[in-house]
């Protein structure tokens, strides 16, 4: 009962025992209230009161702080403070013999400490997690529970044991519990005296899960890597809870990477962009180690380094006349084979040669040389090329300027004549008697003036040639208009002899319908042969 709830029921209490009249019965002795709780440090009153027929002797045996706050004949009230702890005060009379009452006196107090304890800093999926809650102080402890909380689901109930006490439960945890929060609560259930249920609650803690699959990283690179050359490295890992927080590390000889991450729902891709240094030839090892919660995989391959420049390929002279005699030369680095476009190759070696005479078929003709070298079983290739000009004087052949064209008048042509040489000609046609210049290109329509014979000369520094071509224009006289007559004739001698044929069908038609009329008039004029 509350210290203002024995003060209340003090008055009602000291009239009941004024009205009570002494030497009935056997003396007795009695405390108020029986049982009291209060919060520690607290102050309450007992009541000592006795029906003996004598003057009593009344008093209160406690180790508490106490003085007499009120008294009458037969009771007396006596108020005790400070009260730190659960204590048994006793009150007693005198009366012939001695009589005692004991009461209960309850302190109650809330914990000064709930703590959920630090939780690990990642939790894999699928593995128990233990939840610690400690509390310090609080009493009494048989009314002191201890809860342990996921938000606001209660995960397990118990008492609050020892000192401190420790409460546990240990639970599953799963993708769900990512970033959820976790708690513990203590419950002082005063209900039973008359008190309320008081709760202190500990500062949440959020826990992080993760599943980081037992497979490696798969890395992605060339097995072997040209030295001085950009190549890109690629590792990704799938399986990845969250797989926002992963974390990805390449490095090559121990040396870490600039490399960017991109993360899809459960999984990471991991680019770097590396260029080898001409000083590490030969075997280096790259690594890609994906980190999440507190563990790692790790994936490890071997890249080997090599130097193959290109193969050389000469030309004795890269331009020359016609007729003159070029070297073919190609060479690659020692270990290399090369195969060289015209040279057999049955038996390889890193030089081949060949020569030939260079003619106008071989202006901007290209070579091409081909080097093999094998790097850790991988074979490898460069290529080269050089192209040929030749000089040469200028050509008119019939395929590109045919000497003879013969074209219908108002048809629509291409007229083609096209001179060859190194350097490039310069082309002129004109037509013999007038110097007209042949119309080269589209002819649309074809007219008859251009019609002719050309003579055509291609000039260079280097000669010249000349052909001629013959353009000839077909026509037909304008007889339209005899055409219009004759077919004019036709027709109207076709509507005569129709019109003359009809008239004398009808004529015909006409006499025998009157020489029917004459017979069949002469049968009723002739009289009838008497019997």
């Amino acid at each position: 009962m509350a210290p203002g709830a024995a003060r209340l029921a003090l008055p009602a209490l000291l009239a009941l025992i004024g009205v009570l009249p002494p030497g009935l019965g056997d003396a007795q002795i009695s405390v108020h209230p029986p049982e009291a709780t209060i919060p520690r440090g607290g102050t309450v009153q007992v009541n000592c009161s006795t029906s003996c027929d004598q003057t009593p002797k009344l008093g209160l045996e406690t180790q508490l702080t106490k003085k007499e706050v009120a008294h009458g004949s037969h009771w007396k009230v006596f108020e005790l403070s400070d009260v730190q702890e659960d204590s048994h005060p006793i009150c007693f009379v005198n009366c012939r013999s001695q009589l005692m009452a004991p009461m209960s006196l309850t302190v109650y107090w809330f914990p000064e400490r709930v703590e959920l304890l630090p939780l690990p800093r990642w939790q894999p999926v699928g593995e128990n997690l233990t939840l610690r809650c400690q509390v310090a102080g609080g009493a009494p402890r048989r009314n002191l529970t201890v809860v342990l909380l996921r938000g606001e689901e209660e995960l397990s109930r118990q008492p609050a044991v020892g000192e401190p006490a420790e409460v546990t439960v240990t639970v599953l945890a799963s993708r769900d519990d990512h970033l959820a929060n976790f708690s513990c609560r203590t419950e002082l259930d005063l209900r039973p005296g008359g008190l309320g249920l008081f709760q202190n609650s500990s500062a949440p803690r959020q826990l992080q899960t993760f599943v980081l699959p037992e497979t490696r990283p798969r890395l992605a690179t060339p097995a072997v890597v040209e030295v001085d050359t950009q190549w890109t490295v690629n590792c990704t890992l799938d399986g990845l809870f969250p797989a926002a927080e992963a974390e990805v590390i390449l490095t090559l000889a121990e040396k870490k990477l600039d490399s960017t991450s991109l993360y899809g729902k459960d999984s990471v891709l991991a680019t770097a962009n590396v260029k080898a240094n001409s000083q590490k030839e030969g075997i280096q090892q790259l690594a890609c180690v994906v980190t999440l919660g507190d563990r790692d995989q790790k994936r490890e391959e071997n890249v080997v380094f090599y130097s193959f420049p290109a193969p050389n390929l000469t030309l004795s002279e890269p331009e020359v006349s016609e007729g003159t005699l070029v070297t073919v030369e190609c060479e690659a680095q020692a270990g290399a084979t090369v195969s060289l476009e015209g040279v057999s190759s049955e038996s390889p070696a890193h030089r081949a040669e060949f020569r030939l005479n260079a003619s106008a078929a071989d202006h901007r003709r290209s070579f091409f040389c081909s080097a093999a070298l094998i790097v850790a079983g991988h074979l490898l290739h460069k290529n080269q090329i050089r192209e040929l000009r030749v000089l040469y004087g200028p050509r008119l052949d019939e395929r590109d300027c045919p000497g003879n064209w013969t074209w219908e008048e108002g048809s629509q042509q291409t007229l083609r004549c096209q001179a060859w040489g190194n350097p490039v000609p310069q082309l002129k046609c004109q037509r013999k008697g007038d110097d007209a210049l042949l119309p080269i290109g589209d002819l649309r329509p074809v007219k008859r003036e251009v019609a002719g014979t050309y003579l055509c000369e291609a000039r260079s520094p280097r000669g010249v040639t000349r052909r001629e071509v013959v353009l000839n224009v077909t026509y037909h006289q304008n007889n339209m208009a005899i055409i219009i007559v004759v077919v004019a004739t036709v027709l109207l001698g076709t509507v005569s002899g129709a019109a003359y044929l009809y008239n004398r069908q009808r004529k015909i038609q006409k006499y025998k319908l009157q020489k029917a009329q004459e017979a069949a008039a002469m049968k009723l004029n002739t009289p009838a042969t008497p019997p």
